[in-house]
C-alpha cells in the first residue's frame, strides 16, 4: 500500500485523471438511476383468489378456504398465511420467508391448490399469483358538473388508453363506479301469464345469443368458413330475442316478459371529489419505471387536458413525486450547507487549501457511489436519499484524520511530499479499521428481518459504498493533492483563523489538559461518574421519561377517514353520516383558515367513496402541502374527530391513516372456539377504548347483514323436495342466474336473469314464491318456515385459525407504543385470556415488525460485534484495548437518549440508524488516540505521559471530526420543514452521541487505559511476586520486544 500511495504522490497526474473519471462516470450513472418512492424489494406475497357467486362467508370458508389452508400447512418457505372469506369471494395471502425464492413457493402453493380433492359446484377457477410490486405515482379525479357517470367513465377510458400509449406508463386503473351489467328483469305476473319459467328464458338466451362456426366448405379454388353471428352486446339489441314459440305461431320475445336494460351492478361503488361525482384514475409504476418522469408527464398531460376540455376537469389527488422531490431538495440544501460548514471549520483550524481538498472528498465519494448504485440496480428513493443524508455527516472523518496528521508532520519540519507519505502511512491502520468497522456495522441491515431490513438495506448500501470510495479518496487522492498543494509552514494566519486557533489551543491547554491530568489521577471516580450517568439514562428509558417507539410519527399531506356501519345498512344512512363527517372537516378547515395570516385553506379537497358495500364509506382529506401548512396533520385529525362526535350505530370509525409498518397497537386473537373468540374480542376492545392514550379502536368483526334462514316443512319432504332443490329455485329468482359474459370494449359485462326488483323487495314476495314440485307449483310458505338473524360479513383466519384483530392508533404521536403494549400485556390480556382459555393473542402491525427485527438482530448483532472486535484487534493486536474501545459504545448512548429528550421525540428505529453510524465514528476517534498512545509508549515515554501526550496531540483531530460531523448534521437538526422530521431522529442520535462520545474518548478512555495498566501491574506482581514497571506490561512494548527479537534472529541468519 505504501508503494501505491508513494506512486500517486510522485505522479499526481494519475490522480487528476482518476478524479475526472470519477466525476464523469458518476454524472452519467446518476442520470441513469431510476427514481422510485420506496426501494425495490422482491415481492414476497402469494395471493390466492376465489370467486363463488352467491355463496355466504361460511360456505366459502368450509367448502374452499379450509381445504386450501389444510394443504398449505407445512409448506417450506411460508412465514404465515391469512385469509378473508366474504360474500361471493375469498382471498388467502401467503407471506414468504426472507431468503426463500418466491417463485418456487408460488409453484408449491399452486400444487397445494390443485391437490384439493374437490371444490363446490359454481366456484370459478381459483387464481394463484405473485403479488406484483407497484408504486403509486399519482392519482387523479375526473369530474364534470352535471356530467353523468356513464359519460365520465367513457372519458376516463379514453384517458386511460392515451396514458398507456406513453412509454414508461403501463399500470393505469379506474375506480369510482360499479361494473356494468345487462339485467333481464322479469315480471312475475307475466311469467304466470305465459307459463314460462326463469330457467326456460335463460336456456333460450344462451342458445340464441351466440357466435358459432359450422365448419368449412372446401371448394376447388378456396375454402369458405360457415359462421353464424347472432351475439348481441347491448340491452336494446337483446329485447327482440325469441324465448318461446307456440304451436299456434305466437312468438314471445324477451321484451314481452320483462325489462331488458343496461345498468350498474347492484353495489354502491361511487366516488365524489369536493361533492361532485368523479372517477379516480390511478397511475402506478412498476420497478422498471421512473417515478419523477411519470409524474412530470402526467402534470403536462393534466395541464393540456384542462386547457382543451371545458365540461370536464382532471385534478391531482395524490402526487408522490412531491415528497420525493422535497426529499431530494432537502439532501441538496443540507448537503451543500454541510459541505461549506465543514470547509469553513477546517479552514479556521487548519488551512484553507487543506480544508478544500478534504471537503472535495464529499462529491468524489458520491460520484463513485453513483457508479456502484447504477451497477447494482439501486434507485433514488426516500430511503436511499436518507442514506445519502446520513453519510454526509461522517464522510470526511477519515480525510480529516489523514489531513491533520499530514499537516502535523509538515509543521514538524518534514518536506511536504514526505509529510504526505509518512502522515498517511502512520494513520493508515486506524483509518482503514475505522471505515471497516462502520461498514461492518451498517452491513447488519442486510440481515435484519421484516420491513426494516427490506427498507434500510438499501440505505446501508449507499452508506457502505460511499464510505468505501471515501477511503480510496482519503488514502490515494488526498495525500497526492496535499503533497502538491503549496502548503506553507508557519504561514501567516488571517485574524479569524488566528483567533479560532488560539481559542482551540487555549481550550486544550487550559481546560482539557488539566482535566485529563485530574482524570488520570482519579480514574475510578471519573469512570464511575459516567457509568452512573449511563445507568440513570437506562432507568429513564425504562421509566418512560425518555420515550421509545418502533417507528415514529411521519407527517402526511392527507387524512384517511373510514366509516363502517352495520352490514345491510341502507346506502342513504351511510351517506348521511359520511356527509356529516365531511361537513365537520370543512368546519375545522374554516377554523384553521381564520387563524392563518395568509387565509389559505388547510383542506384542499375531499375525495369521498361509498362502497364496495352500502355500509362502508371513506373520506380522503387532501391537506395543504406540509411545508406551507405548518400545522401537524395529527392536530387537524384530532379536531375533526372531536367535531364529528360519536356516530350512532357505527361498527368502526377511524380518523387515522395507513402507516408504513402497520398500526402501533394491533392484537390478533385466534382460536377454534368462535364463541370464546367473540367474548375475548369484545372484552379487549372495551378495555382499549377506556385507555386515554389510544384513539380509533377498531376491529375486523363487523356485524353481518340480517339473514333469512329457511327450514323445510314435512310437506316439502313428503313432496320429495330437498333443501338444495328449493334453494336453487330461490337463488335463481332472488339472486338471479348469470347466463353470459360479454366483452364490451375494456369491460366484461355479465348478463343476469332475475325477477324485477319490485317482486323481490319484501318477505311476502319470498313467502309467495311459487316453487316447482312434481305435483305442480306450491307457495314457498307451505314448504318452508324461516328465522331471521344477523349473519357474518367476513371470516378471517390467521394460519388456519379463526381470527379477530383489534387495532388502535395513539391519541398523540408523542405517546410510546412499547409502553402501552407492555401495559396491555401485563394488565389487560392476562385476565381476558384466563377467562377465555382457548384464545391466544398475537401481536401484529408495528409490534410484529419490531419483534421480527429484534429477533433477527439477536443473531446478527453478536456476529457484527465480533467482526468489529476482530478488526480492531488486528489493528492493535491487543484484545484488552479493543474491549476498552467497545465499552465506549453503550456509554455513548447517554448522549443519544438525552438528545432525544431535549428535542421531545421518542427513540425509534431511525435513532438506531444513527447509533449504527455513531459506532463507526466512536471507533474512528478511539483508534486515533490509542494508536498514538502505542506509538508514544514505543518511543520510550512513560505510560501516564504516553496517555496524556496522546490525548493532547490527537485533541485537534478528534475535535475536528466531532465538530465537522455535528456541523454537517446541524442544518438537518435545525430544519423546520416537515420532510426533515423523518430524518431528525437519526441526526440527533449522531450529533448528540458524538458530542458526548468525544468526552468519553478524550477523558474516559484514557482513564480506563490507565486503570487497565494498574490492573496489569497488580496481576503480574501477584503472579510473579515481582513488581514490574508500568511500561513492560503494555502490549505495545511486548510486541516491540518480540519484533526486536525476530529482527535479531533474521540478522543473524543473514550474517551466516
Amino acid at each position: 500500500m505504501k508503494k501505491l500511495i508513494e506512486f500517486f504522490i510522485k505522479y499526481p497526474v494519475g490522480v487528476d485523471a482518476l478524479l475526472i473519471g470519477f466525476f464523469l462516470f458518476g454524472y452519467i450513472s446518476y442520470n441513469n438511476l431510476n427514481t422510485t418512492f420506496f426501494p425495490l424489494v422482491e415481492s414476497r406475497n402469494v395471493t390466492i383468489t376465489m370467486i363463488y357467486p352467491g355463496a355466504s362467508p361460511q360456505e366459502i370458508e368450509e367448502g374452499v378456504v379450509n381445504k386450501i389452508e389444510q394443504n398449505l400447512k407445512g409448506l417450506t418457505g411460508v412465514e404465515q398465511y391469512t385469509s378473508t372469506s366474504n360474500e361471493n369471494s375469498a382471498s388467502i395471502d401467503v407471506q414468504v420467508l426472507k431468503g426463500y425464492d418466491t417463485d418456487l413457493v408460488l409453484e408449491d402453493v399452486k400444487n397445494a391448490v390443485q391437490n384439493v380433492a374437490s371444490f363446490p359446484t359454481g366456484l370459478e377457477p381459483v387464481r394463484v399469483s405473485k403479488r406484483e410490486n407497484l408504486t403509486l405515482a399519482m392519482s387523479m379525479a375526473l369530474t364534470g358538473e352535471g356530467v353523468d357517470l356513464i359519460s365520465l367513465k367513457k372519458e376516463a377510458r379514453k384517458i386511460e388508453r392515451e396514458l398507456r400509449l406513453r412509454d414508461g406508463i403501463s399500470k393505469v386503473s379506474l375506480s369510482g363506479f360499479p361494473n356494468e351489467e345487462i339485467e333481464i328483469a322479469l315480471d312475475k305476473s307475466t311469467l304466470r301469464k305465459y307459463d314460462i319459467s326463469l330457467n326456460q328464458i335463460a336456456t333460450a338466451l344462451r342458445s340464441t345469443n351466440i357466435d358459432i362456426t359450422g365448419g368449412t366448405i372446401k371448394g376447388s379454388q378456396e375454402e369458405m368458413l360457415i359462421r353464424s353471428r347472432n351475439k348481441k352486446y347491448d340491452a336494446q339489441d337483446l329485447q327482440n330475442v325469441i324465448v318461446l314459440t307456440r304451436p299456434s305461431g305466437q312468438t314471445i320475445r324477451l321484451k314481452d316478459v320483462g325489462i331488458v336494460r343496461n345498468r350498474w351492478e347492484d353495489t354502491p361503488t361511487r366516488a365524489s371529489y369536493n361533492g361532485i361525482s368523479s372517477i379516480e384514475i390511478t397511475v402506478n409504476n412498476t420497478d422498471q419505471e421512473d417515478l419523477l418522469q411519470t409524474c412530470e408527464y402526467l402534470k403536462e398531460y393534466i395541464a393540456e387536458y384542462t386547457a382543451n376540455t371545458d365540461h370536464m376537469q382532471l385534478e391531482i389527488i395524490t402526487d408522490f413525486s412531491v415528497t420525493l422531490q422535497q426529499r431530494k431538495d432537502l439532501l441538496f440544501e443540507n448537503g451543500l450547507l454541510g459541505f461549506f460548514l465543514v470547509l469553513i471549520l477546517l479552514a479556521l483550524f487548519l488551512n484553507l487549501r487543506l480544508a478544500f481538498w478534504v471537503a472535495i472528498g464529499i462529491p468524489v465519494s458520491f460520484a463513485g457511489m453513483f457508479v456502484l448504485a447504477s451497477y447494482f440496480g439501486i434507485t433514488i428513493n426516500v430511503i436511499s436519499l436518507f442514506g445519502m443524508i446520513v453519510v454526509v455527516g461522517i464522510l470526511v472523518d477519515d480525510g480529516i484524520v489523514i489531513a491533520e496528521n499530514i499537516f502535523s508532520h509538515f509543521e514538524g519540519g518534514k518536506p511536504l511530499m514526505k509529510a504526505a507519505l509518512d502522515g498517511t502511512i502512520e494513520v493508515l491502520p486506524s483509518v482503514v479499521s475505522a471505515v471497516l468497522t462502520t461498514i461492518i456495522a451498517f452491513s447488519s441491515f442486510f440481515f435484519l428481518d421484516g420491513r426494516a431490513g427490506d427498507f434500510f438495506s438499501e440505505m446501508a448500501f449507499i452508506v457502505i459504498a460511499t464510505l468505501a470510495i471515501s477511503l480510496i479518496e482519503g488514502l490515494i487522492f488526498l495525500p497526492a493533492h496535499l503533497s502538491h498543494s503549496k502548503l506553507e509552514r508557519n504561514a501567516k494566519m488571517n485574524p479569524v483563523q488566528n483567533a479560532a486557533t488560539k481559542v482551540l489551543f487555549r481550550f486544550r491547554d487550559k481546560v482539557y489538559a488539566p482535566f485529563l491530568r485530574w482524570s488520570l489521577e482519579n480514574k475510578i471516580i471519573t469512570i464511575s461518574f459516567f457509568v452512573a450517568i449511563m445507568i440513570v439514562t437506562f432507568g429513564a428509558m425504562g421509566g418512560g421519561i425518555i420515550r421509545t417507539q418502533f417507528f415514529p410519527f411521519i407527517e402526511r399531506d392527507n387524512l384517511n377517514i373510514s366509516l363502517d356501519m352495520p352490514s345491510g345498512t341502507n346506502e342513504s344512512v351511510t351517506q348521511k353520516w359520511i356527509d356529516h363527517i365531511e361537513s365537520k372537516v370543512w368546519l375545522v378547515n374554516e377554523q384553521y383558515k381564520s387563524e392563518r395570516e395568509d387565509g389559505l385553506d388547510v383542506v384542499k379537497a375531499i375525495q369521498k367513496n361509498i362502497g364496495p358495500s352500502s355500509s362502508k364509506a371513506r373520506l380522503n382529506v387532501i391537506l395543504l402541502d406540509s411545508e406551507t401548512r405548518l400545522t401537524p396533520s395529527y392536530l387537524i385529525q384530532n379536531d375533526i374527530r372531536e367535531a364529528s362526535g360519536e356516530i350512532p350505530g357505527a361498527d368502526n370509525v377511524s380518523f387515522g391513516g395507513v402507516q408504513a409498518f402497520g398500526k402501533p397497537v394491533s392484537i390478533s386473537l385466534v382460536s377454534y372456539d368462535l364463541e370464546e373468540l367473540k367474548g375475548a374480542k369484545d372484552a379487549l376492545k372495551m378495555k382499549l377504548k377506556g385507555m386515554e392514550s389510544l384513539a380509533d379502536v377498531v376491529d375486523n368483526d363487523q356485524k353481518g347483514i340480517r339473514e333469512v334462514t329457511l327450514h323445510l316443512t314435512d310437506k316439502a319432504r313428503y313432496l320429495g323436495l330437498t333443501p338444495g332443490g328449493i334453494m336453487s329455485q330461490v337463488r335463481e329468482t332472488f339472486f338471479g342466474a348469470q347466463i353470459q359474459r360479454l366483452q364490451r370494449g375494456e369491460d366484461e359485462v355479465k348478463v343476469w336473469v332475475r325477477l324485477d326488483e319490485k317482486d323481490r323487495k319484501q318477505l311476502w314476495d319470498l313467502e309467495e314464491l311459487e316453487i316447482t314440485t312434481p305435483q305442480g307449483t306450491v307457495p314457498l310458505r307451505e314448504l318452508a318456515s324461516y328465522t331471521i338473524e344477523r349473519g357474518t360479513v367476513n371470516i378471517n383466519h390467521l394460519d388456519g385459525q379463526r381470527e379477530f384483530r383489534v387495532e388502535s392508533d395513539l391519541s398523540s404521536p408523542n405517546g410510546s407504543a412499547p409502553a402501552i403494549l407492555t401495559q396491555i400485556q401485563q394488565d389487560i390480556l392476562p385476565d381476558i385470556l384466563a377467562k377465555y382459555p382457548s384464545v391466544n393473542a398475537r401481536y401484529e402491525g408495528q409490534q410484529k415488525e419490531s419483534q421480527k427485527t429484534q429477533k433477527s438482530s439477536q443473531t446478527v448483532m453478536p456476529l457484527i460485534l465480533f467482526l468489529i472486535i476482530l478488526t480492531i484487534t488486528f489493528t492493535f493486536r491487543s484484545l484488552v484495548q479493543t474491549i476498552l474501545i467497545m465499552l465506549l459504545i453503550p456509554l455513548s448512548l447517554t448522549g443519544v437518549a438525552w438528545g432525544h429528550y431535549i428535542h421531545g421525540m421518542p427513540m425509534s428505529i431511525l435513532s438506531f440508524l444513527g447509533i449504527v453510524a455513531l459506532i463507526g465514528i466512536i471507533v474512528n476517534d478511539s483508534l486515533v488516540l490509542v494508536s498514538k498512545y502505542n506509538i508514544n509508549i514505543k518511543s520510550g515515554q512513560g505510560v501516564y505521559d504516553a496517555i496524556y501526550n496522546a490525548g493532547i496531540s490527537r485533541f485537534r483531530a478528534i475535535f475536528l471530526t466531532t465538530i465537522t460531523t455535528i456541523a454537517g448534521l446541524a442544518p438537518l437538526i435545525l430544519e423546520t420543514s416537515f420532510q426533515a422530521q423523518f430524518l431528525i431522529p437519526m441526526a440527533v442520535a449522531i450529533a448528540y452521541g458524538i458530542g458526548f462520545a468525544t468526552t468519553l474518548t478524550l477523558v474516559v478512555l484514557p482513564s480506563m487505559m490507565a486503570l487497565v495498566n494498574d490492573a496489569r501491574v497488580l496481576v503480574k506482581h501477584i503472579w510473579t511476586n515481582e513488581k514490574p514497571t508500568r511500561e513492560e506490561v503494555e502490549p505495545a512494548i511486548i510486541e516491540m520486544k518480540s519484533e526486536q527479537y525476530f529482527n535479531e534472529i533474521n540478522k543473524a541468519k543473514e550474517n551466516e
